[in-house]
């Protein structure tokens, strides 16, 4: 009896980190600053996990594109990405030198992700902002993904504690009251008292804008959920539901840090 419900509270275990882990998947693609001051090479990193759990970390098969979009100019990047896996799955990443001033904003278009638990394909179209030589120009040209945040507060050079705010774009229009998830890449220092601290939810506004003050400084993920117009087959040929997000990557950074 002592085995059985021994068993039984594992299983439960199991469901719960299960259910949880598959309403928290983020899109990273992390620079490896937010601000080159003087310019020159960034690293992106990009891996498909549950920053504040720090995993399980997904296979991410490459990306359908990667690119950049700085001074009104795109520029597909997908030929130069590499391979870096993560915790024995597939991830990648991107080494890109900026020669001039401007922001750089870096998006990734991933293939779909089948999450079985849920019974839909994900594709979250995620942007990160490098500011080349600290210009402070061009940080809210938008790429002109299917699904977008336009941020409305600069989002290189941020202090802890400030308020970021953006507008939640589906075809280029605001998307009313749309739900947005928060998460931060956790070094593993922080240990959220219960689930439900895990990810942060907001709506937006009738405008399709949200705001949220930014409690500690490291990466901040802000993921805009909305559903696809059309269903794609799932790989055993029906078809599912298709989760669109809308990520966007911000850097707070504690006062007294360089």
């Amino acid at each position: 009896m002592v085995r059985i419900a021994a068993s039984f509270r594992l299983a439960l275990l199991g469901l719960s980190l299960g259910s949880c882990a598959a309403s928290a998947h983020f899109q990273e693609i992390i620079p490896s600053a937010d601000v080159l001051p003087e310019g020159g090479i960034v690293t992106l990193d990009m891996v498909f996990t549950h920053p504040v759990e720090g995993g399980p970390v997904m296979d991410m098969r490459k990306p359908v594109r990667v690119g950049m979009l700085a001074d009104g100019t795109q520029t597909d990047l997908t030929a130069q990405i590499t391979e870096k896996p993560v915790a024995g799955h597939s991830a990648w990443s991107l080494r890109h030198d900026l020669t001039t001033p401007g922001a750089a904003v870096f998006y990734v278009e991933p293939q779909p992700y089948w999450e079985p638990a849920e019974g839909k394909l994900i594709v979250h179209y995620a942007k990160v902002i490098v500011d080349g030589f600290a210009s402070g120009e061009g940080w809210d040209a938008l790429v002109g993904l299917p699904v977008e945040i336009q941020p409305l507060t600069r989002p290189t050079g941020l202090w802890t504690g400030n308020l970021f705010s953006g507008i939640v774009l589906k075809n280029g229009k605001p998307v009313p009251f749309a739900e947005v998830e928060v998460e931060f890449i956790n070094d593993g220092s922080v240990t959220p008292p219960n689930d439900a601290f895990v990810t942060q939810v907001l709506k937006a506004d009738a405008n399709g804008t949200f705001s949220y003050a930014m409690p500690r400084g490291g990466w901040w993920g802000f993921a805009a959920l909305l559903e696809a117009d059309a269903p794609q087959k799932s790989p055993e040929g029906k078809d599912v539901p298709v989760e669109l997000g809308a990520l966007i990557w911000v850097k707070a950074t504690d006062m007294g840090e360089k």
